[in-house]
């Protein structure tokens, strides 16, 4: 086993005299103070060579923290801070080195002993930390667990680091794999990948690797480089209008994923929302999510082969009708598959003034204003002339309430 030089221990949430002498800090938190990577919130991974769940519980008790059993066969517990999670888990074999071989990736199978404050780094992983690459620990590490295959792609996003030739080759054989995971956790990685903009360049990575067919059984490369533009065309979009983003979350109510990711979803799944339904159940996406690719789907037609900037002031209130909820989605996937920003700028106009009657109408005059005024009962009429006054006042046509019943007047 190599020892490598020192490492200053970060900041635990107890003593670390309270800790045995066997105690090694490992995973991602020494890769990241490795490579000055700062956390919001800690995020520690502790081993021990025994009675892990006892140490939690002590640990939490004595820190008033909670505690999770999280695999009591395999003796791993969590405490739950309000600034983060400590995990304790007994070592995996007979010895820490055996453990740090059956880990995914060699950057992620450095330890640090907490009463030496050495490294130990028995796989070379903070040589390829200094050569920024992903390197398997073995096949067989990546089959026991063939969510690892995924996660090598999300970890290069997140590091900017590249896959080693011969992990990508092995992630190439073992794809198939992958069905064997649970939908839940491949959503996980894929989320991540979808959301951040150099997500986009290992997707095509995935697709290539044959990952991708797996979660999107018909995609293709023109769809993988529609969602490459994706990122590109909403930075253009934020410089040209800065409250994009914002006016989306609150049409949406805040409870949507991030905006390029749900464009992303709707280049790379079926055409069909029908078959883009099932495919995003079958990925765990959540019904608000689902309902927002859909709905861009079945809209993306009408802006792909009308001519946007010709429609009426008629067609576009019908348009936003439908649309305004899903409008930037739909309007990254448009951009993305051919609409060019110049067609799209008159709808981008209406969206993003809050006061615009096209995109976001106040009834000029009420039902109750009609029945009233015109001496009728209640009928799928009154909505019809609701409409057709609303559509009027847009128009020009009318400016006051006063105006609008006088004009129903002569329809009537």
């Amino acid at each position: 086993m190599r020892m490598s030089q020192q490492l200053s221990i970060p900041n635990f949430p107890f003593p670390l005299a309270w800790l045995p002498s066997d105690a090694y800090l490992v995973g991602g938190t020494i890769r990241d103070r490795i490579l000055n990577r700062k956390r919001q919130e800690f995020d520690l991974d502790l081993v021990v060579i025994d009675r892990a769940v006892e140490l939690a519980r002590d640990l939490a008790n004595r820190c008033d923290a909670g505690f999770v059993v999280l695999d009591a066969a395999r003796d791993i517990a969590r405490i739950v801070f309000a600034e983060g999670t400590v995990d304790v888990a007994k070592i995996e074999g007979e010895s820490l080195e055996q453990d740090l071989h059956r880990r995914d990736f060699t950057i992620n199978s450095i330890a640090l002993h907490i009463q030496s404050q050495k490294l130990i780094d028995p796989l070379g992983g903070i040589e390829d930390l200094e050569a920024n690459l992903i390197k398997m620990v073995s096949p067989a590490n990546l089959k026991a667990d063939p969510l690892r295959l995924f996660r090598a792609y999300r970890q290069a996003a997140q590091l900017d680091f590249t896959i080693d030739p011969q992990t990508r080759n092995t992630i190439t054989q073992l794809a198939s794999e992958l069905k064997n995971i649970a939908s839940e956790r491949i959503k996980t990685e894929l989320s991540y990948l979808l959301e951040t903009r150099k997500g986009s360049i290992y997707l095509q990575q995935a697709w290539e690797d044959g990952l991708l067919s797996i979660c999107f059984p018909s995609v293709t490369q023109q769809q993988v480089e529609e969602v490459a533009r994706i990122d590109v065309i909403k930075e253009r979009l934020r410089q040209e209008s800065s409250h994009l983003a914002a006016t989306w979350e609150k049409n949406v109510g805040g409870q949507s994923n991030t905006l390029q990711s749900l464009a992303k979803l709707a280049c790379f799944v079926s055409v069909s929302p029908e078959e883009a339904e099932n495919q995003l159940t079958g990925l765990k996406f959540s019904r608000a999510e689902i309902r927002t690719v859909t709905s861009s789907l079945s809209l993306l037609p009408r802006l792909l082969e009308a001519k946007v900037e010709t429609m009426s002031l008629r067609d576009r209130y019908f348009f936003f009708q439908e649309a305004r909820n899903v409008f930037p989605c739909l309007l990254l996937t448009a951009m993305a598959k051919g609409l060019s920003l110049t067609a799209a700028k008159p709808l981008l106009e209406h969206y993003l003034n809050p006061h615009d009657p096209v995109a976001y109408p106040q009834p000029i005059v009420t039902g109750k204003d009609l029945l009233r005024s015109l001496s009728l009962s209640p009928s799928p009429r009154i909505g019809e002339l609701l409409t057709e006054l609303q559509i009027a006042y847009i128009e020009g046509k009318v400016n006051s309430p006063s105006e609008a019943i006088d004009l129903a007047k002569s329809w009537l």
